[in-house]
């Protein structure tokens, strides 16, 4: 008899996350052990129940998928997290993965894709839709100058080394005390810098030229 998971489902709106849990439910394998309207409320859950699984709404209102995921996956780290997602925005991609997500979910799969996938991340594998993930492979071959890094000023490696970590621009901006104005200004620069389009493309040059963050520079 296969193992059953036990899962956590987050979603704010009520139809979506009944027909969620009615197509987990209809498996032998799920159980659907608590349900949350919100981020706080997933959080508090998760670490209460311990479930095999998080599977998490990304745009909640008060504390997102993403904020709940970064804070579960610390708290509750044996928890495997799945968010749920219209966006096939590429820094959502990235930001969810960075907050501790081992699933990026699209909202338009079918019922038995959904507890396909949620087994194998439940499983311990990672999970990215296939044309998201060539996308971003495609993204990471790109060639860059070899010394545009070195053009950043000493903020900017900053920004972009925080950016690397899934911040958003106002996180940024309250590890550095900066108004989240002056960051979105340094993303422009930083961007042109790099000669890339977008923070996906800034975020993975940076991840693979890891170096310290100064959050304690006099800028």
């Amino acid at each position: 008899m296969p193992r059953t998971i036990r899962v956590l489902l987050a979603e704010d709106h009520p139809i979506f996350r009944e027909g969620i849990a009615e197509a987990l439910g209809a498996a032998p394998d799920f159980e659907v052990v608590a349900q949350a309207e919100s981020g706080e409320a997933a959080l508090e859950m998760a670490y209460r129940l311990q479930p095999d699984m998080v599977l998490l709404d990304i745009s909640m209102p008060g504390m997102g998928g993403i904020a709940a995921a970064r804070e579960i996956a610390a708290s509750a780290p044996g928890v495997r997290i799945m968010m749920l997602t219209v966006s096939e925005n590429h820094d959502s991609l990235l930001t969810a993965l960075k907050a501790g997500a081992h699933g990026y979910v699209l909202k338009g799969v079918s019922a038995s894709e959904l507890r396909a996938i949620t087994r194998r991340v439940a499983g311990g594998e990672a999970y990215v839709p296939p044309a998201l993930a060539a996308e971003m492979l495609t993204e990471l071959s790109h060639p860059h100058p070899p010394d545009s890094l070195a053009e950043l000023t000493a903020r900017e490696t900053d920004v972009l080394k925080l950016l690397a970590q899934g911040l958003t621009n106002r996180e940024i901006g309250e590890q550095m005390h900066l108004a989240e104005k002056t960051i979105k200004h340094h993303m422009t620069s930083i961007l042109q810098k790099l000669h890339v389009r977008s923070r996906t493309e800034a975020a993975l040059i940076a991840m693979q030229h890891r170096a310290p963050i100064r959050l304690d520079r006099k800028y």
